[in-house]
């Protein structure tokens, strides 16, 4: 059975995501959804939005194999209660599996879970998340993490990645695909792919140069120099490279290595397509000198990342 613990002013769409994936799942393993939501006080628990979800008390969390915490503004009262901090331990000692959606991260930190164990939360949480929490393997830039019977995803929508990952434990790779599709999501996201795209990080990915980069994205086996994106934009080199960096707060070429990285993170992770081969087709050519660009931005050579997403 999998609970989902709640208080007052959880994000809706942390408990409510990973609801939906387990309920049609199930119908895929041909099982009955098994699904049980939980709160220190049974009743109707109000979330942040307003609308309200009715919960059982923890008294029927018996049965409970996985527990799943949701977050939201309301976290930090969660996390500072005995009660909820004492049930959230009872649980891992008997070895039940337990997810944190978000900031749900942090109940989970403060009943001791996270210390020594990778874990992450959301990308707006982590310079708190970090001093407050120093025995913690922070992995700031994942989807979601696992170690051992303890996992972790980053802001809302991950919690859906985290619960597809767990069906595909629990029923296979073919259900979890299944359930996907019914959820009508593009794909089912590794763990280790990154809380970002390099378009979306800049000032304005929309701007005057947002079809020049949609552009660049689709071309990065080409050189792509300076004046390559300048005379595409039909400007002087000078000028173009000028109001690139004022508009987007990054030069060109760093632009460019940000969709290069980005885009050969995701063959790395989800392919088994040799390491050489996605260095040349992403534009960096020689395997060493992404790997130094992969270590820049990752902390990890390629390799590393490639081993991580598989074992998640």
């Amino acid at each position: 059975m999998i609970g989902v613990l709640i208080f007052p002013d959880f994000q809706l769409l942390d408990a409510a995501g990973p609801i939906s994936v387990f309920e049609i799942a199930a119908r895929y393993a041909r099982k009955a959804p098994a699904l049980r939501l939980l709160a220190v006080e049974a009743g109707p628990v109000r979330s942040s939005s307003g609308a309200e979800m009715l919960a059982r008390d923890l008294k029927s969390a018996n049965a409970i194999t996985t527990l799943i915490v949701a977050g939201g503004e309301g976290v930090a009262r969660a996390a500072r209660c005995p009660v909820t901090r004492a049930f959230v331990q009872r649980l891992a000692r008997r070895g039940v599996r337990i997810a944190s959606v978000c900031s749900g991260a942090y109940v989970l930190a403060e009943a001791g879970l996270l210390d020594g164990r990778r874990a992450t939360t959301h990308w707006g949480r982590t310079r708190d998340f970090v001093a407050r929490y120093p025995k913690v393997r922070f992995e700031p830039d994942q989807i979601y993490t696992r170690d051992g019977d303890v996992w972790t995803s980053a802001g809302i929508t991950a919690g859906i990645d985290l619960a597809l990952a767990m069906v595909a434990e629990d029923h296979g790779d073919a259900v979890a695909q299944d359930t996907a599709r019914q959820l009508v999501l593009y794909h089912r996201r590794s763990g280790g792919q990154s809380q970002f795209s390099s378009l979306l990080e800049l000032k304005t990915p929309d701007g005057r140069f947002g079809q020049l980069l949609a552009w660049a994205r689709e071309h990065l086996d080409e050189p792509l120099t300076v004046e390559d994106l300048a005379e595409r934009a039909g400007m002087s080199a000078r000028h173009f490279a000028r109001a690139f960096a004022a508009e987007t707060g990054s030069t060109p070429s760093k632009a460019i290595e940000r969709l290069r990285i980005e885009v050969a993170r995701e063959r790395v992770q989800s392919s088994s397509e040799a390491i050489e081969r996605v260095a040349e087709t992403t534009g960096f050519r020689d395997p060493e000198r992404m790997r130094r660009a992969f270590i820049r931005a990752f902390g990890q050579p390629p390799q590393s990342l490639r081993r991580a997403a598989r074992s998640a």
